[in-house]
């Protein structure tokens, strides 16, 4: 399943996304549906989110620079349900760290492929390890009581782990 449409990018400051400008659900099968994303020429993988009323897709800047774009271009997006399975390979580092608490490595097995995004983040930062970062990370994991916890809760470890390790 493949969908066409014009948008303009939105960036605010570092954030930037792609706003959809039609229900994903009929065309996709939900509205959170993985897909790959081809803006100016220039192809990853993301997922359609959906918050606050706002339907998009994240453009992190190693994306939005690989396909030369600022923010704010007016362009064409191709979106294209990815139905490859999504394998999650963190660092070696990540993995180590998070084996020495095995309740927080359980849990980071069962997560979706949102772990990777932000274990590649922890681990391309400066060139430094995440290991600083992961006893905070690892208790955050380890206390979730639900096995694919929402990004938010993830999102509040992993900015702790980024600043623990300032």
């Amino acid at each position: 399943m493949k969908k066409i449409f014009k948008t303009t990018i939105v960036r605010d400051g570092s954030m930037c996304f792609i706003p959809v400008s039609f229900d994903p659900k009929p065309v996709f099968g939900r509205v959170r549906a993985p897909v790959k994303v081809t803006v100016n020429g220039y192809t990853y993988r993301s997922t359609i989110a959906s918050m606050g009323g706002l339907v998009g897709i994240p453009l992190r800047r190693s994306n939005r620079e690989a396909a030369g774009l600022e923010g704010g271009e007016a362009l064409e997006v191709t979106l294209e349900l990815d139905a490859e399975k999504r394998e999650i390979k963190p660092p070696p580092d990540l993995v180590e760290a998070l084996k020495a608490a095995p309740s927080a490595w359980e849990r980071w097995r069962e997560l979706s492929t949102l772990p990777l995004k932000f274990g590649d983040v922890f681990h391309q930062a400066a060139g430094r390890s995440v290991a600083g970062g992961l006893p905070i990370l690892a208790s955050s994991l380890a206390r979730s009581s639900r096995v694919n916890f929402h990004s938010k809760g993830f999102a509040v470890a992993a900015y702790r782990c980024w600043n623990a390790r300032s």
